[in-house]
């Protein structure tokens, strides 16, 4: 007869041995509900963490696109003098690498008031080609067209505006601006009417509620600027990888650049931070499941005691009998893992509708797009972080198996059956 001493490291016997273990018997079910509440630990936390990590990248993905996707990756001005060259600027300014596009803008804040009341907005004066090359606001146009944006009168508007001054295509609406002509008795400010021409609907409410676009040459009668821009909207190929430098050097020395991360760091790096946090935070349930594992494997040794004597005496060694519950505890860290990361990605595919659903149920507004800006929950699953959440959790698993697999190992068998 072969004896156990005798076999090759994680033997068949050694797997059999560990499934037993795992199973739970009439006698002694409290195993098995130890090791199904290490399992559902594990499966939550890889859950949760898999599931926050994809909302908190889709978050700062759908800001990003929304907020880059209208703003701009970068903006150029003109040092020292007034910005009239801009059409011989923003040809330069293309030939740089990665570059691709740069539109003329004048910007301008307004109240703009209808019969129904008023409020603040913000003006972009742009050309008919730069507002139609910018897809997040040439591809949502509810209303309207921006066919001739240039040669006609009206303006387009966001939705939200619409909405709050109950107005539409063919309606009118009054801009006031305080930078108005010039007269002995000081500035005036400007009061001009406008029809609305087109009505776009972004699905980030802080710009559809306060954005207005206007003809570029209208914009500069408006705010008194002649033929000059107040600065040039620059759009790469990767807002990451930004070379400032090299836009400066195409578009000559007398422009001053700056990307998104300049002028606005604070923002960008509080959504850092916070994804940083809530990583932080839910590791805790996984780690509270490893100490459920290290908990279940010790009351597991103890249980098993007459039976590891047993095996000691027919020839098991003390490795054999570590490595057998190094199998248990390792199958409970990647049963969990690999449910985990099953739930997490299915959470992660429906969370619109899963927000929407609980929404239903509770009564209440789970993502307010007046709070978070956006409409819509979004979630980017990163599969690298994914493979990492995985892999950390069943490493995890594994180390919390080495103590217990120790003392069982270490356990002396005259010992553990003197008292059987």
């Amino acid at each position: 007869m072969t004896r156990s001493g005798d076999t090759k490291p994680f033997a068949a016997f050694e797997w059999r041995l560990a499934s037993r273990y795992l199973r739970a018997r009439r006698s002694e079910g409290f195993i098995s509900v130890t090791a199904g509440f290490s399992i559902a630990g594990i499966m939550i936390g890889v859950a949760a963490l898999i599931a926050v990590t994809s909302v908190m990248n889709g978050f700062r993905q759908e800001l990003f696109s929304k907020t880059m996707g209208l703003n701009g990756h970068a903006v150029a001005v003109k040092i020292g003098e007034p910005f009239t060259n801009y059409d011989e600027a923003a040809a330069k300014v293309v030939t740089a690498p990665g570059v691709k596009a740069a539109l003329p803008l004048i910007e301008g804040q307004v109240l703009v008031s209808a019969a129904t009341g008023g409020f603040g907005a913000f003006v972009r004066g742009v050309s008919e080609s730069s507002v139609k090359s910018v897809p997040l606001v040439a591809q949502n146009v509810i209303a309207g067209t921006l066919d001739g944006f240039d040669k006609q009168p009206g303006l387009a508007i966001g939705i939200g505006i619409s909405n709050a001054l109950g107005v539409n295509i063919g309606d009118t609406i009054t801009l006031v601006s305080p930078r108005g002509s010039s007269t002995p008795f000081g500035v005036t400010p400007r009061v001009k009417s406008y029809p609305v021409a087109t009505v776009f609907e972004l699905g980030q409410s802080g710009y559809d509620k306060s954005v207005i676009f206007m003809p570029l040459l209208e914009a500069q009668r408006f705010f008194n600027k002649k033929d000059e821009v107040d600065l040039l909207e620059i759009f790469v190929e990767n807002p990451d990888q930004i070379d400032t430098g090299a836009i400066r050097a195409a578009g000559g020395g007398d422009l001053q650049v700056s990307d998104w991360r300049q002028r606005d760091p604070m923002y960008t790096n509080m959504l850092v931070v916070e994804r940083n946090v809530m990583f932080v935070i839910l590791s805790l349930i996984v780690i509270v499941a490893v100490f459920n594992i290290i908990a279940g494997l010790l009351m597991l040794v103890k249980d098993k005691g007459r039976d590891i004597a047993v095996l000691r005496t027919m020839g098991a060694t003390s490795g054999a009998i570590m490595r057998v519950f190094l199998i248990t505890g390792a199958s409970i860290g990647a049963v969990g893992a690999v449910l985990g990361f099953i739930f997490g990605i299915l959470i992660s595919w429906n969370i619109e509708s899963i927000r929407q659903f609980l929404s239903w149920v509770f009564g209440i507004n789970l993502y307010d797009s007046s709070v978070y800006l956006l409409s819509k929950m979004r979630a980017e699953i990163n599969p690298v972080e994914v493979a990492v959440i995985v892999l950390t959790a069943f490493v995890l698993a594994v180390l919390a198996t080495i103590y217990p697999s120790w003392r069982a190992s270490r356990m002396d068998p005259v010992d553990a059956l003197r008292y059987e």
